[in-house]
C-alpha cells in the first residue's frame, strides 16, 4: 500500500491506528494474515 501510494510504511501504520481509535476500522484475524474491516454506522 505504501508504494503505491508512494508515502512511507510508517505514515500508513499511523492512519490505520487513527482509524481503528476512531471506531471506523477494525482488526480481524492475526497480525499475520488478518485483516481490517470497516465498521458499518
Amino acid at each position: 500500500m505504501a508504494n503505491l501510494l508512494g508515502i512511507n510504511r510508517s505514515i500508513i501504520a499511523r492512519h490505520i491506528k487513527t482509524l481503528q481509535e476512531k471506531g471506523i476500522i477494525r482488526r480481524v484475524g492475526p497480525d499475520k494474515g488478518g485483516h481490517c474491516e470497516i465498521i458499518e454506522k
